[in-house]
């Protein structure tokens, strides 16, 4: 007889599927290298509730689903995971211009010190994927 254990490790295994594909292979198996006995246990709970459970949710396309991610790790300046997750909404669709909306709407929300940490995660992203210039590269404020 199935139990609680074996719907979560369902929900893992297809929450790792939607992980590797929206953040990156090598990003998450780089994860679940570094993880051990102990830290194990956060890895599952991120496949199978954050991405298992939320991220196969079928309301939301990818890229909603992206920027709103965006927004609220904005919200709790979590400016690492919000690199990763700069990285994956391009990945599900998102522009430079939506992303930079996302980040501008959320600090208006959140205060500028949680926004200008997250545009500062999000441009080391965007500067990663080749999709923004470097900063001489740029056009002055007018």
């Amino acid at each position: 007889m199935a139990g609680p254990k074996d719907a979560v490790d369902l929900l893992a295994q297809s929450g790792l599927a939607i992980r590797r594909e929206v953040v990156g292979a090598d990003y998450v198996d780089r994860s679940l290298a570094e993880a051990n006995a102990f830290s194990m246990e956060i890895q599952k709970l991120t496949m199978a509730w954050g991405w298992g459970y939320a991220w196969s949710d079928e309301r939301l396309d990818r890229k909603t689903r992206s920027l709103l991610t965006i927004a609220l790790l904005t919200a709790l300046d979590r400016p690492s995971e919000l690199e990763h997750h700069t990285a994956g909404a391009l990945t599900n669709g998102a522009t430079v211009d939506e992303i930079q909306a996302a980040l501008a709407h959320a600090t208006v929300y959140c205060g500028l010190p949680a926004g200008l940490s997250a545009f500062r995660a999000a441009n080391a992203a965007l500067l990663e994927a080749g999709v923004v210039q470097p900063a001489e590269e740029a056009a002055p404020i007018a």
